[in-house]
């Protein structure tokens, strides 16, 4: 499925062909995971990998201007095509927009992971550090998992210390990213992570789980995870 032109028609029949690909089954199995305000059809997502590799081929202009997405695949597809494009004029043009149809973790963290041109640039970690300072629980979230892909390591280590300290949101989806982000940091900067741990300001809930999630990890010494162990937060 390549439509060189997108416009009203081939984007109905764009719509058809993913309705088409839906499996009853997968639907099911991934309402039990997700929950989202979009109709799920359920298509695997190496399937939804391939069809917006598809469009990148196409006239991805004209397919970027339809946002007024009805499904859950539909989003992530656009997530995809943004990501896979490596342009920056269209990451900056799109970026909020695909931001703001974002309500699930699988919808945010398969985009952030995906969108490699943002890798150690200035630019963009100003852009994700400011979504970590929103009251709103995907901009936020948006803003730790693209840190988490493609930010941690020495050079911007304290400023995401600081981001950590001052995460506004005190929610689940939210505390999660931050738990991850703070493992990841362990992973990569221990020894700043050693000494952020000590005076962390965290919630105890996102402290405690990246601590955790460090001690799961196979990429962490077993003498740390017993120091890791002793710092967990009690009640």
């Amino acid at each position: 499925m390549i439509y060189q032109e997108f416009n009203n028609k081939t984007y109905k029949e764009y719509i058809n062909y993913l309705i088409s690909l839906k499996e009853d089954d997968y639907k099911d199995f991934t309402k039990k995971l997700i929950n989202t305000k979009y109709e799920i059809l359920g298509i695997r997502l190496p399937i939804l990998r391939k069809i917006a590799k598809q469009i990148v081929k196409s006239n991805y202009n004209q397919y970027l201007k339809f946002n007024n997405p009805k499904y859950y695949e539909e989003v992530m597809i656009k997530g995809f095509v943004i990501a896979y494009l490596n342009n920056e004029d269209i990451l900056d043009n799109y970026l909020y927009e695909q931001i703001d149809n974002i309500d699930n973790w699988s919808l945010c963290d398969s985009f952030c992971n995906s969108i490699k041109i943002v890798k150690g640039k200035d630019k963009y970690f100003k852009i994700f550090k400011k979504l970590t300072e929103s009251n709103k629980e995907y901009y936020i979230r948006v803003g730790l998992v693209s840190i988490l892909n493609h930010f941690v390591n020495d050079k911007y280590i304290d400023d995401i210390f600081n981001i950590l300290d001052n995460i506004k949101l005190d929610t689940y989806y939210v505390n999660m990213a931050a738990s991850w982000l703070l493992c990841e940091c362990f992973i990569k900067c221990r020894k700043q992570t050693m000494k952020y741990l000590n005076k962390s300001k965290l919630n105890k809930f996102s402290f405690n789980k990246g601590i955790q999630k460090c001690i799961e990890s196979y990429r962490i010494s077993k003498s740390d995870k017993e120091y890791l162990r002793k710092i967990k937060k009690n009640n």
